[in-house]
């Protein structure tokens, strides 16, 4: 009886020893994402997403981390900053005024940047025979970089992975269902931005545009027009070019193209090839004259990851992001004993802790998320992070330094 208790015990307590490890690196639910902040986020540092998991309408919003309103800083931004140093400096340390320090600094500033741009939506519009939603799983795997969505319609389980691959630079989402020939969808592709959709033969969606030449903040609305589409300089300088293009490789079923999307008929598996580029050539560079191909690049790192199978790219990706990920862990002993918490959801499990559940795995799992979305956000070569990294979805971001009252941006 003994040894038989002494087993149950030790099984008890195995069994949330391995679900301790497990959760402490990764995000889950059993809903899908309402709103933009409870998507799930995936970059490698260059291409980034929110993956929302939805079944019938999943939307998938896109960033690339280049792609900004504007175009070349200017060369002196306010050339009275210089003078309001040494005043700022007698104020501070000579007369410890702090107050009147204030209104000095803000003389120092220049204008306020231009905007991060969305790149735009991708939507895969599922068509299920039955409309009952089953067993549903969306999670973020930190340790792996993948975000997986799965549920069951029909008795069919349908599961959708995505990952955004440094090495390969392209983002790969993986559909499949557990019976053959059960996917039918469309992915269709939609911007904020001025675009046009085109097609390439019977697997291939592509969408070209152009960022506004200007941005204005959202919390600037003195000027009746705060995006500006042309470039009112006539030197063909502001605006950057993008393109993004959306490639289908269908394991059975049949594939067709039109501006308005692919359509995926009775296939097994569906593999999602998305490579996008901007014209970018520098912050001193006009991004429209003088700027780089963004079709050449965009189709060169496409061409060369659809040459390799989807077991070799996720592998790329992962050991990859490894090099990174593995190089600290931080584990935070529960001297309570079995904390029953960590095998909820996350928002479940966030709830408890707020309502002061004791669960040091949670605090782990916040530091394990903080390194992963800074090592999907900015690699090193590439953009430094934005402020909340490489994801947003608005044309109007709320975020850029304060306008000085000497520097408004006519």
């Amino acid at each position: 009886m003994k040894e038989k208790t002494f087993t149950c015990i030790f099984f008890f307590a195995a069994i949330f020893s391995n679900a301790s490890a497990q959760q402490n690196e990764k995000l889950w639910y059993k809903n899908p994402a309402v709103v933009w902040t409870e998507a799930l986020p995936i970059g490698n540092g260059r291409l980034g997403a929110m993956v929302f998991g939805r079944v019938g309408e999943e939307l998938i919003q896109l960033n690339e981390s280049s792609l900004w309103s504007g175009g070349p800083i200017p060369k002196s931004i306010n050339p009275e900053a210089p003078q309001y140093l040494p005043l700022i400096r007698k104020v501070l340390m000579d007369e410890q005024d702090y107050a009147k320090a204030v209104p000095l600094a803000k003389k120092m500033q220049g204008l306020y940047t231009e905007s991060y741009m969305p790149l735009g939506d991708l939507v895969i519009k599922q068509n299920f025979k039955d409309t009952a939603v089953s067993s549903y799983y969306r999670d973020l795997d930190i340790k792996n970089a993948i975000s997986t969505t799965r549920f069951i319609v029909d008795g069919i389980e349908f599961t959708r992975e995505i990952f955004s691959s440094a090495p390969d630079q392209v983002i790969l989402i993986r559909l499949a269902s557990s019976k053959p020939k059960q996917i039918n969808l469309v992915v269709s592709v939609k911007s904020l931005l001025h675009y046009q959709n085109f097609v390439n033969g019977k697997n291939e969606l592509i969408m070209k545009g152009k960022a506004p030449s200007h941005v204005d903040p959202s919390y600037d609305n003195r000027n009746k027009n705060p995006v500006a589409a042309d470039d009112s300089t006539g030197k063909n300088c502001n605006g950057m070019r993008y393109e993004l293009i959306v490639r289908a490789l269908n394991k059975e079923g049949n594939v067709q193209a039109d501006t308005s999307g692919l359509k995926i008929n009775n296939a097994s598996e569906v593999l999602l090839f998305l490579s996008a580029a901007t014209s970018f050539n520098g912050y001193n560079k006009c991004p429209d004259s003088d700027g780089k191909d963004e079709d050449k690049l965009a189709r060169g790192w496409l061409d060369k990851a659809i040459k390799k199978s989807y077991v070799v790219l996720f592998n790329n990706h992962v050991t990859d992001y490894e090099k990174f990920y593995s190089r600290v862990s931080l584990n935070l002993k529960d001297l309570s004993g079995v904390n029953k918490n960590i095998i909820l959801p996350s928002d479940e499990r966030l709830l408890a802790y707020t309502n002061g559940a004791n669960d040091p795995g949670l605090e782990a799992l916040y530091f394990n998320y903080g390194r992963y979305l800074l090592i999907s956000c900015s690699r090193p070569g590439g953009m430094p992070a934005n402020l909340q990294g490489m994801w947003n979805k608005e044309l109007r971001p709320p975020w850029s330094p304060t306008i000085p009252s000497t520097s408004i941006r006519k």
